[in-house]
């Protein structure tokens, strides 16, 4: 009895000995492989911090092949970045390279800071991020190619704009709104983009809108409502006043860029750079002006007056100017920006006078700012991205 139980005693020794012994193996094993992708990671040049995201690396020939080399046949557009081209993998699948150049208004960090958060954010109304390539002084982003280009392709040209009809354009404006609801408040991580505008809406071969550009993102800690940067980068006309002037943001910031692009979809108007001829008003003091006379809807763009539902035409203006209220505790989140759209029956507040109601310079349309300060001297530089 006593030579049983022994046997019993030494099986279960060995039988916790060979189990322990196969864990620490397995470690041992986990941990020298993440060294030897580490030391990978290390040798191609690549930033710390990406050894954490599951996304695809490819190397610089890989890439050369998929865009032509890089030829200007292959461009897409470019601006203050690099350039964009298209190019098609060795899979078939049709893609965007967005090329880092080596003066580039978008730098290592806000390069990181796009990898990091388009990898972890997924979304229908958000673009997809392929892969990113980093070699040498290479820094590339490869994207979802969407063949339509992006939202201002279509709606500040003349003869483009007939082809949005008013229920494509209201579906867009939907689509927009479901990603910065996602952003805000759905994903694990709340995001405040910094940058919303029509041309970093793009569009697939669907006409969905998909929000782009997340190299001047950030992401909100705990409870936290608002932060400030001494840092001020964005886009002049879709900047918020408390961004723009104290270097003050928040997800109510992307509300008022929003508001903008509301009005600018339904108007087909930039609001940079309007001009009317009985005043100097940018297109959210012209929308206000309407609005407050009554006149709402001749804001609207003529290439849709055939279409458009004249009830929903003036929620939408009356929703644009309520998320571009100069004070960010008076616009609406986003969550409710999606309700008032949604619903014909909700009732709306009527809005307060918008922030940067007259045009304060002469100055382009769609103006790049990057403004930072120092101790001794302000320096404010401004590059012009064309569409891409």
């Amino acid at each position: 009895m006593k030579s049983r139980d022994s046997f019993r005693s030494l099986s279960k020794k060995l039988v916790t000995i060979t189990v322990a012994s196969a864990i620490s193996g397995l470690l041992i094993v986990g941990m020298a492989l993440s060294i030897i992708w580490k030391r990978r990671m290390k040798s191609r040049g690549l930033p710390s911090g990406m050894d954490d995201i599951d996304l695809p690396l490819y190397d610089f020939a890989t890439v050369a092949v998929a865009t032509n080399h890089f030829s200007q046949t292959n461009k897409l557009g470019a601006g203050g970045f690099g350039s964009v081209y298209k190019g098609t993998l060795s899979t078939g699948q049709e893609v965007a390279v967005k090329r880092l150049s080596k003066n580039s208004g978008q730098g290592p960090d806000e390069f990181m800071n796009e990898v990091l958060l388009i990898a972890r954010l997924q979304h229908r109304n958000l673009v997809g991020l392929v892969g990113c390539c980093v070699e040498g002084e290479e820094r590339m982003l490869i994207y979802e190619y969407m063949p339509n280009k992006s939202l201002d392709y279509f709606i500040f040209d003349h003869d483009r704009s007939s082809s949005l009809a008013w229920k494509r354009r209201f579906d867009i404006v939907l689509g927009i709104t479901r990603g910065l609801l996602y952003l805000h408040q759905d994903s694990k991580l709340q995001v405040v983009h910094r940058d919303l505008k029509t041309s970093n809406i793009l569009l697939d071969a669907d006409m969905n809108p998909k929000i782009s550009d997340f190299g001047l993102a950030r992401i909100f800690q705990g409870d936290g409502t608002e932060a400030e940067t001494r840092r001020i980068v964005g886009t002049y006309g879709y900047m918020s006043p408390e961004y723009a002037f104290d270097g003050k943001f928040s997800v109510k910031s992307d509300v008022f860029s929003f508001g903008v692009l509301l009005l600018e979809i339904v108007s087909g108007k930039r609001n940079r750079g309007f001009q009317h001829p009985d005043h100097h008003h940018t297109l959210l003091g012209h929308a206000w002006m309407l609005w407050s006379e009554g006149r709402a809807t001749e804001l609207i763009d003529e290439s849709v007056c055939a279409s458009f539902v004249e009830s929903q035409a003036e929620r939408c203006i009356q929703v644009g100017l309520l998320c571009a209220q100069k004070f960010p505790k008076d616009r609406p989140m986003m969550s409710s920006v999606v309700f008032m759209l949604a619903n014909e029956g909700a009732s709306l507040p009527p809005p307060k006078e918008p922030g940067f109601f007259v045009e304060r310079s002469s100055g382009s349309s769609d103006a790049y700012l990057v403004k930072e300060e120092s101790n001794t001297k302000n320096v404010v530089t401004i590059t012009l991205p064309k569409g891409r």
